[in-house]
């Protein structure tokens, strides 16, 4: 059986009239895609979110202090300038100076040119010309008299939890009329307010006077 062009014709139409619907829901599927594509911001890589370091705000002449259980000042972190960073919640501090608090003990003083605090509170770097100084202080009925301490190096890491400051740097340590100098660092320990000295260490020991003893 042979078909004329009209029945063909009639043929194609019809099936034309049923996929009708399946076209339109298919354009309307794809204009609705290409819309939320056109209107949803590039979305950032996994490395470019882990690059994304700004801070959220500066405050300049910054404080930041803690207690301890006793309702007393255990440290207290100053600073020329304190940047705040959203995405871990570290800070940076420019001039930063540090008062570590002990009952009954001289107050010892960490400061630099530059510092950085971790997001946790708990990590103090201290970058280029790095001191610790701890004053002389008088004998007391439950403490033995002190000598000035000042210890110096490139970089220190304060433990704050730990009442600890370390540096795997030369460090060079006074103590009184002494003078001591390590290649490889040391260690201070706040409760004690001593400091262990590590590598090759050089340097001169002097009798502290009579009357500091």
């Amino acid at each position: 059986m042979q078909l004329n062009s009209q029945q063909i014709k009639l043929g194609i139409g019809r099936t034309l009239l049923r996929l009708m619907p399946l076209i339109l829901m298919s354009a309307l599927t794809l204009a609705t895609f290409w819309l939320v594509r056109k209107n949803t911001p590039p979305e950032k890589s996994a490395l470019e979110r882990a690059r994304l370091h700004e801070p959220d705000y500066t405050i300049h002449d910054g404080a930041l202090s803690a207690l301890n259980e006793l309702g007393n000042t255990k440290y207290r972190i100053l600073g020329k300038q304190v940047t705040h960073y959203d995405d871990d919640a570290s800070i940076d501090i420019l001039t930063p100076r540090m008062r570590l608090f002990q009952l009954d003990k001289a107050p010892v003083t960490v400061k630099s040119d530059t510092g950085h605090l971790d997001g946790d509170l708990t990590v103090l770097d201290l970058i280029d010309n790095a001191t610790i100084f701890r004053p002389a202080q008088a004998a007391t009925v439950t403490e033995p008299a002190t000598l000035r301490m000042l210890a110096s190096s490139s970089y220190f890491k304060v433990l704050i939890n730990d009442d600890i400051i370390e540096t795997d740097r030369p460090i060079t340590l006074e103590q009184g009329m002494s003078m001591m100098h390590s290649t490889e660092g040391g260690v201070f320990n706040n409760v004690e307010q001593s400091m262990t000295l590590s590598g090759q260490v050089k340097g001169r020991i002097e009798r502290a006077p009579r009357g500091n003893q």
